[in-house]
């Protein structure tokens, strides 16, 4: 299953249709999964700086990175070869000179130096001292904030991402189940932690995993009080709960997944809690369908939760798909109180509304997609409290839904 050559050409449509709004002639990419969204690019490279330009006269983008990448390229993506430049090692990591130096350069050569640049300011693979050397390199250029572009182009899946999306929930599914069949009483983190990235990275005898960008988050104890600390060496102690937040990925579309295990009998307060949380979620995808808005679902939360006097700080969800490590959110629409972004079939989110304290903690989630009609879960299975007790797990709290 792959993304066909009409379907990238339309996205670099939509780009350049978004570019012209914004008065953008020439837009540089420099987020490892938006060039994978317009050109297929897949490669771990982008620890060094790469980048894809694309042009508003030009019908191809070009991409320009590392020598030692450029295959890289040529293999993965559906451009010309003669649009792949690669920069000479001696760039690399170095002292005296910047990649962005060598861009500035073939930028000035094919008469791109005068233009209104595009660069995606604020994303982890576009550093200061890459701005810093653009600006130094094309002096006559007016440079602008293209931050998010591309991403907002993201946000409407295609009937080719939904079912890459549906391939990496079947694996999420898969590692969700190994991890809660494995956690016990005097069994580690971090075989547990090995025994979910083997599910991830396995897959199906039909079609196998991808990394995904983040790994498993698994806290447990007093841990469980904040949502973004993996595993330890440690083995689990009876009356212990412990948080799986994990994602499948193939082709490096993700489908986000939560549950919580609790070993032993869980405390009357503990269970409580998770039937309050897992009640919000329900009613949260019962409302959701096309023409709400992202704050409209947060409010049905709150609607639902603030009568047992639950409160939660953070946000509800956030927009999902593709990407490359540190995450896998989109980084556009995000399911809180203020965000008016309208919900359209075959946007995909993760809806993940987790209760974090320093007493009972309890974390669920749902990858969804919008229809026509109302919202799809891509994952089945059971959203309450996981009870271990006697190395077995007891029926969960919740049914199936």
């Amino acid at each position: 299953m792959k993304i066909e050559l009409l379907e990238y050409q339309k996205r670099i449509k939509q780009t350049k249709e978004r570019m012209a709004a914004s008065g953008i002639e020439v837009l540089l990419v420099t987020d490892p999964a938006n060039m994978n969204y317009l050109t297929g690019y897949d490669g771990w490279s982008f620890y060094v700086d790469q980048i894809l330009a694309i042009f508003d006269d030009e019908e191809q983008p070009i991409w320009i990175g590392r020598t030692a990448d450029a295959n890289g390229a040529k293999v993965t993506t559906w451009l010309y070869q003669e649009n792949i430049i690669a920069y000479p090692d001696q760039y690399v990591q170095s002292d005296v000179r910047h990649p962005m130096d060598f861009v500035a350069e073939i930028l000035t050569q094919i008469g791109q130096d005068k233009r209104n640049i595009g660069v995606e300011m604020d994303n982890y693979y576009f550093s200061a001292k890459c701005f810093q050397q653009l600006v130094k390199g094309l002096p006559n250029a007016t440079f602008m904030d293209a931050t998010l572009l591309v991403n907002w182009v993201r946000l409407i899946k295609s009937s080719a991402e939904i079912e890459l999306i549906k391939r990496a929930a079947v694996i999420s599914r898969q590692a969700m189940v190994a991890g809660i069949e494995m956690v016990n009483e005097g069994v580690r983190g971090c075989d547990v932690a090995a025994k979910i990235s083997h599910e991830q990275l396995s897959g199906t005898s039909q079609f196998g995993g991808d990394y995904p960008a983040i790994v498993p988050l698994l806290p447990s104890g007093e841990r469980t009080s904040t949502p973004h600390l993996t595993w330890t060496d440690e083995p689990y102690q009876k009356g212990e709960t412990v948080i799986i937040e994990l994602a499948g990925c193939y082709k490096r579309y993700h489908a986000p997944l939560a549950r919580t295990v609790h070993i032993g009998q869980p405390t009357p307060n503990m269970k409580n809690l998770s039937d309050i949380v897992v009640e919000g979620l329900n009613e949260c995808l019962n409302f959701i369908k096309p023409g709400v808005t992202c704050e409209e679902v947060e409010q049905v939360w709150r609607n639902t939760v603030d009568k047992y006097g639950v409160t939660k700080e953070s946000r509800l969800g956030y927009s999902m798909g593709l990407n490359y490590p540190p995450d896998w959110g989109e980084h556009t629409a995000s399911i809180r109180k203020g965000d008016k972004t309208i919900l359209l079939p075959n946007m995909t989110f993760h809806l993940i509304p987790a209760i974090w304290s320093e007493g009972d903690s309890f974390e669920v989630s749902e990858s969804f997609r919008v229809t026509s009609s109302g919202c799809e879960s891509l994952v089945h299975l059971p959203r309450g409290l996981v009870i271990k007790e006697d190395g077995m797990a007891f029926e969960t709290l919740n049914p199936v839904i």
